[in-house]
């Protein structure tokens, strides 16, 4: 037993009990190395509460290992053991009344780039500077607004820093001096931020600018500064702060915790239970090499031997001279550094307000003060948590040649387990870094651990970009990699990856090019499985360059930006091999990834609507995140119950019926009692249940169903009516009371009077007046290399064109199904004969792809010629114009002015007579889309 500073009766002379505890870690370490080497019993370091402010980092080597198959732990007493490498800040005393700014004598002798106030990241002073306030150039940049002019008086010039959030990197640069309007920049900082991909003079979106650190930039509420010469630290309050109560955290270290032996005897048998780390920062971003982000924690460092001098004109987008760079590449390292080890937990601990990464484990040598990387065998990581610091939370493995073609195969990182861990609002000043990112490992776990709220990837796997992968990328011989590395032929250590159960949420906050997983390179019998993602500001699954052999299967997404999964297979990259089954997503859109190309199968994945998923989509999303007592309280939005709807039909005509039925099903493990069940419909619609009702009691895996008749108004005024049919369940379980609301949409029509449908796929068709509606689905109305699809829904007059005739209508609404899903007028000698008929043309609107008038040039039943306009949207003006066998198509935003698109085309096998009429598809297979029309006409 030890205690805290301070502690009555605490001595290094004691017994070492709780009534008598040591009063150093240092004395409780030697003490347990003692007993560990006699091997013959497991040996426990407890920690009574309260902190521990560490004047060094606490070093575990093999002599810290327990022996003969026993444990020795650090743990907490209890409550919580504070491990912190910083100090309190007092004695605060305002110093400028007028703008709120206090301060406090702190010492000198170090520096720190983070300050925690009250548990929160602090941020350093800084101002945000327009695109148009600077113009870049290969030594710094110069000064565009004359109110920056001020900045060439700013003392301590060297402390600022330049910030660039830009695509996938994050980049700090230091100043070397400002003169006027030009500012110069420390180097090898500038040059190696000014190069690459996502360079700054090029980065691939908009980035965004700050200058940080300094006292003239102090202005905001939260900000601080710290005076290195005076040792005086300048804070201003965010509203409602006391600075006599505030908890005030300067770090001084960074790093807490340093595990590592060697190759020959690496640490073993060693756990650490229960215990808060917390109060570091991290200062290589301000040295001269400044932070010169890769990705993920991975930056350039050092003079670069091979960049050209021109490179920020010539290597601004890649060259050759950068890809020299890679196998040189440093990791940021962790406040916890895990090397050289065999059977190391972390279970029950918390990672906060920490400079950096976490928890490091079998990073690259460079990453570990105790100069040996890799080795970390056995290494589990169980139920704890990581926030409010200014890195990522968990990073595995290395991205230096050692990391995946291993010299010496005790450097193979293998065997990690990751799982119960929460992991949430953290990642918040080097935002390129994920909450949990592994490189290269064998046999990796990572399963039901929550992740909530990061500014890039939620679960990033994998390194190289494909390059280190056997037989290497074609990609990369193009450009130049294979000059400074072989083209392996082997295998890397990454393989046998299982990411599994886990809750990620609301991630791609700030940065780009990310989703909830991100992929790189070759895994073989890897795994992606049940998780669920949900508010991705970018994509769900994205698997990068060379990614391959991964199976992924029964996961949910909900509420991503952009597709559920895209798979970037350009410019060389071997990305395939990739399965994906029985997914659900709430975004149809998946791109890269064709079944049957590249050796991917897709198959049975479903679009879903968030309102109403799928009971197995429901079990899914009850099961991510931590598991059995880690899962912490009751969730709302994850009930135990799952519950879908659906009727049948699912379309009526005015007046009809259909049967609403709500399936439930405990997809928990506890008996629901008290089930409820309520239904309602809007104003006009009736809904009365049919059958018993709900059971009051539901046993885990039980099911039951509810059922309804709705009826539809008698007569509509509208083609279509969509009524939003909404049923609540309430049930209890383990004495919660949960709600759960589910909703789809009835649709009744009013019946076709004017005109005839058709559907080459399961179509609906709507008349009210001059208005009309389709609901159809439909891979596409298209032939080219990749297939030839007629699936479309028509509503049409037989024979209604002649040998000259115009036919015009008024595309007023689409659903965007597809960016190419398709609503305007069509021609026909049969609308019936899909496929087969020729004399086929069509002048349609997109939804992302402007208008498009297409034509069957051959007369093989199929549209295969193209013209198009982009930047038009529903509503527009359709009109095709024929005149003898010859058609022309036009558009309007207006129904007055008329724009031809494409040129006048004769159409193979046109007869004298035609069919006329509108026409849609959704250009997603199996995705129903609406489509409003009105003023058709046919002249003459």
């Amino acid at each position: 037993m030890v205690a805290p500073p301070g502690t009555e009766n605490a001595s290094d002379r004691g017994p070492g009990t709780f009534e008598r505890p040591l009063a150093t870690l240092r004395e409780a370490q030697r003490r347990a190395r003692v007993q560990a080497a006699k091997g013959d019993r497991d040996v426990a370091v407890v920690l009574r509460s309260g902190t521990y402010r560490l004047s060094e980092p606490l070093r575990f080597d093999a002599a810290d290992s327990g022996r003969d198959g026993h444990t020795v732990t650090w743990r907490a007493s209890g409550a919580a053991a504070v491990l912190s490498g910083a100090r309190p800040v007092t004695g605060w005393q305002l110093d400028d009344a007028e703008k709120g700014i206090y301060k406090a004598h702190v010492g000198t002798g170090f520096d720190t780039r983070q300050l925690y106030v009250d548990g929160v990241l602090a941020q350093r002073a800084r101002i945000r500077l327009a695109r148009t306030d600077i113009t870049l150039n290969p030594t710094g940049f110069t000064l565009n607004n004359p109110e920056l002019a001020c900045l060439a008086t700013v003392p301590d010039q060297q402390r600022i820093d330049f910030q660039a959030m830009q695509s996938f990197t994050n980049r700090f640069a230091p100043v070397q001096g400002i003169s006027g309007m030009t500012v110069v920049m420390q180097q090898p900082a500038w040059d190696n931020n000014t190069y690459g991909y996502d360079a700054l003079q090029a980065p691939f979106r908009a980035p965004t600018y700050f200058l940080l650190n300094s006292r003239h930039f102090l202005n905001e509420p939260g900000e601080w500064y710290l005076d290195t010469t005076t040792g005086t630290l300048y804070y201003k309050p965010v509203p409602g702060q006391d600075m006599r109560r505030a908890r005030v955290e300067l770090p001084h270290l960074e790093s807490l915790l340093q595990v590592g032996g060697t190759y020959d005897e690496p640490v073993r048998n060693l756990r650490f239970q229960g215990l808060t780390f917390t109060g570091t920062t991290w200062l290589y971003p301000s040295s001269p090499d400044g932070y010169a982000s890769q990705q993920t924690g991975v930056f350039i460092s050092g003079v670069q031997p091979d960049r050209p001098a021109d490179a920020f004109t010539s290597c601004a987008v890649g060259c050759r001279g950068f890809e020299a760079s890679r196998n040189g590449w440093a990791q940021a390292p962790a406040a916890v550094q895990v090397s050289a080890v065999d059977g190391v937990s972390f279970r029950d601990n918390t990672f906060v307000n920490l400079g950096s990464i976490g928890l490091g484990i079998g990073n690259d040598a460079t990453a570990h003060a105790t100069g040996v990387g890799l080795g970390a065998h056995d290494v589990s990581v169980v139920g704890n948590t990581f926030t409010a610091s200014a890195g990522g939370g968990i990073m595995v493995g290395g991205v230096r040649p050692d990391a995946h073609h291993p010299s010496d195969p005790r450097m193979v990182n293998s065997d990690i387990h990751i799982s119960d861990n929460r992991l949430y609002a953290s990642v918040l000043e080097y935002l390129d870094q994920d909450p949990i990112f592994a490189s290269y490992a064998t046999r990796l776990t990572i399963e039901h651990n929550y992740i909530d709220g990061a500014p890039y990837t939620g679960i990033g796997v994998g390194y190289g970009w494909g390059a280190n992968d056997p037989g290497g990328s074609p990609e990369y011989l193009d450009r130049g990699l294979y000059e400074f590395q072989p083209i392996y032929q082997t295998p890397t250590t990454l393989r046998d990856v299982r990411v599994v159960g886990n809750h990620v949420r609301n991630v791609v906050q700030t940065m780009f090019d990310a989703g909830c997983i991100y992929t790189l390179s070759a895994m073989p019998g890897s795994t992606i499985e049940e998780n669920f993602c949900e508010s991705s500001g970018q994509l769900g699954l994205y698997f990068d360059e060379g990614s391959r052999y991964l199976t992924v299967s029964r996961n949910v997404f909900i509420d991503t930006a952009e597709q559920w999964a895209h798979a970037n297979n350009q410019n060389g990259n071997r990305t395939g091999d990739l399965t994906l089954i029985d997914n659900y997503a709430t975004n149809q859109a998946i791109t890269g990834i064709v079944d049957g190309s590249r050796g991917n199968v897709t198959r049975g994945n479903v679009t879903i609507t968030a309102a109403n998923p799928p009971i197995e989509a429901s079990r899914v999303m009850y099961r991510a995140g931590p598991t059995g007592t880690y899962r912490g309280p009751a969730d709302p939005n994850r009930p135990p119950v799952g519950a879908a709807l659906s009727a049948d039909p699912v379309s009526v005509s005015a007046g009809g019926t259909t049967t609403v039925t709500a399936t439930v099903e405990n997809v928990g493990d506890e008996m629901a009692s008290g089930l409820t069940a309520a239904i309602a419909v809007p104003d006009g619609w009736r809904a009365v249940r049919t059958g018993p009702a709900p059971r009051q009691r539901l046993a885990p895996g039980g099911t039951q169903a509810v059922s309804w008749q709705v009826t539809a108004p008698a007569s509509l005024s509208t083609p279509l009516a969509r009524a939003a049919v909404t049923v609540t369940m309430g049930f209890l379980t383990s004495q919660t009371r949960y709600e759960l609301t589910r909703m789809l949409y009835v649709t009744a029509v009013t019946p076709l009077t004017s005109m005839v449908g058709y559907g080459s796929v399961p179509s609906q068709f709507g008349e009210a007046d001059d208005r009309f509606v389709i609901l159809t689905s439909g891979a596409d109305i298209w032939q080219d290399a990749g297939g030839a699809f007629d699936e479309y829904g028509t509503i049409y007059r037989d024979a209604a064109v002649g040998v000259t005739s115009t036919v015009t209508a008024r595309v007023t609404a689409m659903e965007n199904t597809n960016p190419w899903a398709k609503a305007g007028v069509a021609i026909r000698n049969d609308l019936t004969g899909a496929g087969t008929s020729p004399g086929y043309a069509v002048m349609v609107v997109t939804p992302g792809n402007g208008v498009a008038f297409q034509w069957d040039a051959n007369g093989s039943g199929y549209l295969d010629s193209f013209s198009g306009v982009g930047g038009v949207r529903a509503p527009a003006w359709v009109r095709l114009v024929r005149s003898g066998s010859e058609v022309s198509g036009y558009y309007s935003t207006d129904g007055i002015t008329w724009t031809t698109v494409g040129p006048t085309v004769n159409l193979a096998g046109i007869a004298e007579t035609q069919d006329a009429g509108l026409i849609a598809t959704s250009h997603a297979a199996g995705v129903t889309g609406e489509f409003s029309f009105s003023d058709f006409t046919v002249t003459p």
